[in-house]
């Protein structure tokens, strides 16, 4: 890590005083080196029925390196803050002041081996296609494992991955395998729908511990909180998105369906974003059945994270200046439903965030 973060930009530091200045050029890879980062502040209060009001300060924060290594090939690198959980990169100001961790978040080659096919291996940005940021599925900071290939020519997109969730000594190992295909037609000079289905199973699920800190996330487990069934996933989704005179309007609907089971076998999403001036503003209601997907990898602030959950989501973001953000968010969720002790959960999330690229 040292080599790819803190010795470019020593060389970025120390280029200058060795190169124009003495009518020399800069090294030719710096040019091939590109930056960006993050850091997000936030207001996190959650009021459970049935539980202690929580009121958080947390913080996100990333760094990013791209080195173009030829004109068709990319390394990817990026450092994040909330180490290990796969959902999220959120973490608490809280310890006494102590130190943060910090991860691997990103790790991967981007290759265009093709006009119309791109590679992609390592620990990478979810190559799968969300309708209008749909969760329903993945959370937007979950970064699978693996190898994928994606095609895209004209209005047609396919995806087709590959993905090691977990490896075992001393059972067999869970791989996601991931197959998504679509189009995006032009309905109207501003009107454009965005359609696709896709398929999505995980391997050796039954009998195995749940894949982060053992939690069930809200999936079925057994006496020794094992997952009880496996999750072999059908998906169907559609994005219309248009104009109301000048206000641009994005509509979704998004369908999920494990075969593996025969009740909470179901999850969908619908939602809207409409944007008003710089202001977008959005709306989305998410109904997360049991055993429908993997609950570990939905979004982690829905209902607290996981499956067996419904409810509404609204969301504010605008902009107020050259990277800076400000958002807010408000969840209003019934959570346990199917394990029969079911109840209200409201979140508000108030975000800052400030970025450079």
């Amino acid at each position: 890590m040292r080599s790819l973060t803190v010795l470019p930009l020593v060389g970025i530091l120390l280029a200058p005083a060795a190169g124009p200045a003495h009518g020399q050029e800069l090294p030719g890879w710096v040019e091939r080196l590109s930056f960006k980062g993050d850091l997000r502040l936030r207001y996190d209060a959650i009021d459970e029925e049935g539980e202690i009001d929580r009121d958080r300060a947390r913080y996100r924060a990333r760094f990013a390196v791209t080195a173009a290594v030829n004109e068709r090939v990319s390394l990817i690198m990026e450092l994040a803050s909330g180490a290990e959980n796969p959902v999220s990169r959120n973490a608490t100001f809280d310890g006494g002041f102590t130190t943060k961790d910090f991860g691997m978040d990103l790790a991967y080659v981007d290759w265009a081996i093709a006009d119309d096919w791109r590679f992609y291996g390592g620990k990478m940005k979810n190559p799968l296609f969300r309708p209008g940021g749909s969760a329903v599925v993945y959370d937007s900071d979950l970064n699978p494992e693996g190898v994928a290939l994606a095609f895209s020519r004209g209005a047609f997109f396919a995806t087709a991955g590959v993905f090691s969730v977990e490896e075992r000594s001393s059972a067999d190992d869970t791989w996601l395998t991931a197959v998504q295909f679509g189009g995006k037609f032009d309905l109207a000079d501003d009107t454009k729908l965005t359609a696709g289905v896709g398929y999505f199973g995980y391997s050796n699920t039954v009998g195995n511990e749940p894949f982060y800190n053992g939690a069930s996330a809200g999936n079925s487990v057994d006496a020794e909180g094992n997952y009880l069934y496996e999750y072999r996933n059908t998906e169907a989704f559609v994005t219309l998105d248009t104009r109301l005179g000048d206000t641009p309007l994005t509509l979704y609907a998004h369908w999920v369906n494990n075969g593996e089971v025969d009740v909470e076998d179901t999850a969908y999403g619908l939602g809207a974003r409409v944007g008003i001036g710089k202001t977008s503003v959005g709306w989305r209601y998410t109904d997360l059945e049991a055993d429908a997907v993997i609950g570990t990898f939905t979004d982690s602030d829905f209902g607290g994270g996981g499956v067996d959950m419904d409810g509404h989501t609204l969301w504010a973001t605008h902009p107020v200046g050259r990277g800076v953000t400000l958002a807010a968010t408000l969840f209003l969720n019934e959570v346990d439903r199917f394990q029969g002790t079911a109840h209200d959960y409201t979140r508000l999330i108030l975000d800052v965030s400030f970025g450079f690229n």
